[in-house]
């Protein structure tokens, strides 16, 4: 009797041994031949050194495989050289977002006297024509906020497989909510969250639904979170979006004064001749953008560097910098060399000596004249000057969605 009770239950453990070890060698088959691990694994890398770089960590935030992806689309403050100072002529709806959108939603127990009437919006929407500073304002806001700022790409939240969509965008909303005060960041809106129509596919209405609930439903009054929107289309948004964007901006073109302000500041580096007249090229760029302002710029300083290149001068100071380039990659290819040689030499006695750089006929600066006001009139090949005649006038046209005052 003893026998056989010691014969099943060696027959037992040797059978839950067995499935044991086939479950992990499965599991790890599976893993293996799993097209999206590798994926996983770098945004779970990706996701740990962002946070990381905010004060946050990973395990005590507890993050799922869908969390891990989107942190991936974190914003850290030292990646974004924009600042509110480096926007010119949007004073106006920089201050109101600072006083009405930022301090709310930042610092929430300054505004508890009123109840919930000073409580930071569920939704900000800027609009307007292409170019005139709406993307810049966004980070600029990821920058200087103080809130966790998520730039979400569309292209993250879809997924091949049905019901995986759903799952990504709720863990955008819970990836936010363990970050909060949170800003989620969508450019061109309109193509994510355009009118619902009868004929759209099921996965796109099942994913707009999930993004309205949880960005205002039931559960999401006392959550920090905002949704921040840039458009130059917005009429095509849905209706029931635009009534959670209640903060709504209108980026227009910028007048006489925002265009001169502009100028001015993307000129400030600049070397300028001194009959340099800003005011002409304020009064002829009028129906510009700040994106036109800015390649006008860029196109005039282009000007002196042309001439310098096309002269003697230019030609031989570029054939020496060609020269010196071939021959600094050639030193840095031999002290590579040289590195590895020596650690596979010095390993006996523990010691490695870092390899020694030297500059080989440096290219020295562009010996340009200074800017001058007529190289914003004047076009090469394909270039395109500002217009001496008609002004060019890049204006949208907007059905009447009205926008937030500025003061």
């Amino acid at each position: 009797m003893k026998e056989a009770t010691r014969k099943m239950v060696t027959d037992v453990a040797v059978f839950a041994c067995s499935q044991i070890a086939f479950y992990y060698a499965f599991k790890y088959i599976m893993a293996s031949v799993d097209p999206n691990r590798q994926k996983r694994l770098d945004a779970k890398k990706q996701s740990e050194e962002k946070l990381g770089k905010l004060g946050k960590e990973s395990v005590k935030l507890n993050l799922n495989e869908y969390e891990e992806q989107i942190a991936t689309e974190l914003i850290l403050p030292s990646q974004i050289e924009v600042d509110f100072a480096s926007i010119g002529g949007l004073e106006s709806i920089i201050s109101s977002l600072q006083e009405s959108v930022i301090a709310p939603l930042c610092f929430p127990d300054l505004f508890q006297s009123s109840g919930s009437l000073l409580g930071a919006p569920k939704g900000v929407l800027l609009y307007g024509p292409p170019g005139t500073g709406k993307t810049m304002l966004a980070k600029a806001l990821a920058k200087e906020s103080g809130a966790t700022f998520i730039n979400m790409h569309v292209s993250t939240l879809t997924n091949k497989w049905f019901g995986e969509s759903n799952k990504l965008v709720a863990a955008l909303f819970s990836l936010a909510r363990k970050l909060q005060p949170s800003i989620v960041f969508i450019d061109e809106i309109d193509s994510f969250m355009r009118e619902r129509q009868g004929g759209d596919h099921e996965v796109t209405g099942m994913m707009k639904a999930e993004f309205m609930t949880l960005w205002d439903g039931l559960t999401s009054s006392s959550d920090r979170i905002m949704i921040l929107g840039a458009t130059n289309r917005p009429n095509d948004i849905d209706a029931a979006i635009l009534r959670r964007m209640p903060k709504r901006y209108a980026v227009s073109l910028p007048n006489v004064e925002q265009r001169e302000k502009i100028l001015r500041i993307m000129l400030r580096d600049a070397r300028l001749d001194k009959n340099f007249r800003l005011g002409e090229i304020v009064r002829k760029s009028q129906g510009m953008s700040g994106s036109d302002l800015k390649e006008a710029c860029r196109n005039a300083a282009m000007v002196p560097v042309r001439e310098f290149l096309r002269s003697r001068e230019g030609r031989e100071s570029m054939s020496r910098a060609r020269s010196g380039a071939a021959a600094a990659a050639a030193v840095n290819g031999s002290a590579s060399s040289d590195v590895v040689g020596a650690k596979a030499n010095g390993a006996a006695n523990g010691s490695t000596s870092p390899a020694s750089t030297q500059s080989i006929g440096g290219a020295a600066k562009l010996n340009t004249r200074p800017l001058r006001t007529d190289d914003f009139f004047r076009s090469d090949t394909a270039e395109t000057a500002i217009p001496s005649g008609q002004a060019y006038n890049a204006q949208a046209h907007y059905a009447r969605i009205e926008a937030d005052p500025v003061d």
